[in-house]
């Protein structure tokens, strides 16, 4: 049995609580968060603890692993805390907003040979996965074009915003990361960005509406589509254009119930509101890896370079919105 602690006690802290409650290997010992009464709450609900302060958890000698949930800024105090417990670590993306600090944190923690997993879960979201693997095997031949589509059902607050990194960072890192497990390597990037939505994202110095070319190594071109509001739900789509098939994935509702009458056809539910309904198998299907790995001793994949790769993704399609340039991803 894997007994992990958690840190965090909000939204993704309670996706995290949830699958790790749901899994047959892991055990939620304790839970962390400075609103203690929200990580009290949250540690009630899962029969763990809550702790009055994080060194309880990195110290304690009942706590094999730990799942970071909390806001960036303190990923890498974290994490570096934890590795060097000797504890297995799933992160929540990014590790940090700042790529100079993520170098030196694996300056650090590299030679330690820890296990460290970044939380881009949607490569273990099942319909994204049967796409991927069914590209690895030659189904649609040669892989030329992937189309990549997140949109948010409403804009997160101000206050998220204006932490948040920007969108590219907080949001298009998905994608980035999605489309390195499809393409691999990157080596180019173009950006272009609006502000439609909501006057306090610009305010913020963020744009709400996104898309971004990338040109994989092996030729192989992928868009990528983002906007903070989508009026009829959370839209999560993919395809895979290949030359001798096309593979795609549509969004989903909660059942395949579809109505047809006088006044239209093919009429459906609305699609799964956000990614705690959209993503809820994915984030079983990556606590799964995470525990396998911890028990076989084999390294997580995404690892941490994963989650440099993905932040350098986000800092060239920055570079590229600012210069009107494509860019050339810093190895």
């Amino acid at each position: 049995m894997l007994r992990i602690g958690l840190f965090g006690a909000g939204r993704i802290g309670r996706v995290h609580a949830e699958s790790v409650s749901a899994h047959p290997r892991t055990h939620l010992v304790a839970v962390h968060d400075p609103m203690h009464e929200a990580a009290a709450e949250l540690a009630g609900r899962h029969g763990a603890v809550a702790t009055v302060t994080a060194e309880e958890i990195i110290a304690g000698d009942d706590i094999d692993a730990v799942i970071i949930g909390s806001p960036t800024p303190t990923h890498i105090d974290l994490m570096t805390a934890a590795v060097r417990a000797g504890k297995a670590v799933l992160c929540e993306k990014p590790i940090d907003l700042d790529l100079a600090r993520v170098d030196a944190c694996w300056a650090e923690l590299g030679p330690l040979g820890g296990t460290v997993m970044l939380g881009f879960n949607r490569r273990f979201d099942p319909s994204f996965a049967a796409v991927h693997a069914r590209v690895a095997a030659g189904e649609i031949g040669t892989l030329e074009q992937l189309t990549i589509i997140s949109r948010d059902p409403a804009p997160a607050p101000a206050g998220y915003i204006a932490s948040s990194g920007g969108i590219f960072r907080d949001m298009t890192i998905h994608d980035f990361d999605l489309a390195r497990f499809f393409l691999g390597e990157v080596v180019e990037v173009q950006a272009m960005g609006a502000n439609l939505i909501e006057p306090y994202i610009q305010q913020a110095g963020d744009i709400d509406s996104a898309m971004v070319l990338l040109r994989g190594a092996s030729g192989a071109l992928c868009q990528i589509t983002n906007s903070r509001r989508c009026s009829y739900g959370y839209d999560q789509r993919l395809e895979a254009f290949g030359s001798v098939a096309t593979l795609s994935v549509t969004n989903q509702t909660a059942t395949s119930v579809r109505r047809a009458d006088a006044g239209g056809t093919e009429a459906r539910e609305p699609y799964l509101t956000f990614f705690l309904d959209r993503y809820t198998p994915a984030y079983r299907a990556e606590l799964d890896h995470f525990v396998g790995c911890v028990e076989n001793g084999t390294q997580p994949s995404p690892g941490f370079a994963d989650g440099r790769a993905a932040l350098v993704l986000a800092d060239a399609a920055n570079e590229s919105l600012r210069t009107g340039r494509a860019v050339r991803p810093e190895v």
